[in-house]
């Protein structure tokens, strides 16, 4: 389709009734985007910016509903469930290969903490990111992928693969556009990452349905036999 064609098949009307709020925050996220793109620190700043710009869109709306027609993410979305913080120091107490231990050990070992979401869970969207944030570690060490640049977006893409997560699809083509530019050597590992994630999360079952807080001793291998998902397989 042609340009010009796009905009003929779309009266002003359609793009002239974008509030103004509605506008700010798509700034915002291009901002972002691009400091992102150009950024050599590796900063998360403009990754929780350009996550705020995508809360409201119609592309997690989307997302959301198609997560509601999976029984058990509706039920958790309905709930909308949120688990208490947890002590790293007594989950490092857990049986060896429970999900517990080996959370924490991750935890230790990358020098992180469990991701505290700034957010008023007042809407779905709003609640899914705030659950995908809290959770975003327990996701790492069920899926295998590490926290490298390459691994997180491994991650990305079996986010996405799940559930259409847009700052996921964001992340993957601005670590595209990246590598292309700035990495090219590193594109062909970048790319086998993006489809074993996406892979693996076409295969598995909705994490973003579980209460993993509430099962804490649970073998990280049961886990994974459980959602089917198998890190060395694909």
């Amino acid at each position: 389709m042609r340009l010009s064609t796009f905009f003929r098949d779309r009266p002003y009307s359609s793009f002239s009734q974008t509030s103004i709020p509605s506008m700010v925050q798509s700034l915002r996220g291009l901002k972002a985007f691009v400091t992102l793109l150009l950024d050599p620190r590796g900063s998360l700043t403009p990754v929780w910016e350009l996550s705020r710009s995508l809360v409201d869109s119609c592309a997690f709306e989307l997302a959301v509903a198609s997560l509601k027609a999976t029984p058990t993410v509706a039920a958790l979305l309905s709930e909308r469930y949120l688990a208490p913080s947890h002590d790293l120091e007594t989950l490092q107490h857990y049986p060896k290969g429970s999900l517990g231990y080996v959370y924490a050990h991750h935890m230790q070992w990358f020098e992180l903490q469990p991701l505290q979401p700034a957010i008023a869970v007042d809407s779905d969207t709003r609640y899914v990111e705030a659950r995908w944030q809290q959770t975003h570690d327990i996701w790492h060490v069920i899926t295998g992928f590490d926290t490298s640049p390459i691994g997180e977006i491994g991650l990305q893409a079996f986010y996405l693969a799940q559930f259409q997560l847009p700052l996921a699809s964001l992340l993957i083509a601005n670590a595209l556009i990246r590598v292309t530019l700035l990495q090219p050597e590193a594109l062909n590992a970048l790319m086998s990452e993006i489809a074993r994630g996406w892979e693996m999360g076409q295969a598995a079952k909705p994490l973003i349905a579980q209460k993993w807080e509430e099962a804490w001793d649970k073998p990280v291998v049961v886990w994974r036999r459980e959602l089917n998902v198998y890190p060395n397989r694909i």
